[in-house]
């Protein structure tokens, strides 16, 4: 009914060659992942400085700075002039997602230092978000 194949099949000659292209490691990319995650929450903070300028969002920018340049090998992240308008709830919002996020892929990964800055961040953005006190409990 069907002629039987002759030759050998694409895959059954693939399987045991290399591959062409690179293929990185989890921890690579973890790595990538946790560097992007933090480098938008510095984005973020970023904006919130304009917005209100303090002591700690300033040392929250350079430790995240840290961190992100860390991450990618010692290349210094971009930073963007942020507007001066905004809701800064909202921006507080969107910080504590991203340290959030930042968080549990660090936790994946062990990075200790990134997890506990991410930790920080969380807390600072909550307190911000629930009350006058803004910045008091940041670390």
């Amino acid at each position: 009914m069907y002629e039987p194949i002759r030759t050998k099949s694409v895959h059954s000659t693939m399987a045991g060659t290399p591959s062409d292209f690179p293929h990185r490691s989890r921890e690579e990319e973890l790595d990538i992942q946790l560097a992007g995650h933090l480098a938008a929450l510095l984005a973020v903070t970023d904006e919130l400085r304009a917005l209100s300028p303090s002591t700690d969002l300033d040392t929250a920018a350079e430790r995240l700075a840290a961190q992100v340049s860390r991450l990618r090998g010692g290349r210094t992240p971009l930073r963007a002039a942020p507007a001066s308008a905004g809701d800064p709830a909202a921006l507080h919002r969107r910080a504590h997602t991203l340290a959030g996020r930042a968080l549990v892929v660090a936790a994946s990964r062990a990075d200790t230092a990134a997890a506990i800055l991410a930790a920080q961040r969380m807390d600072a953005h909550t307190a911000a978000l629930s009350g006058p006190k803004a910045y008091s409990t940041a670390r």
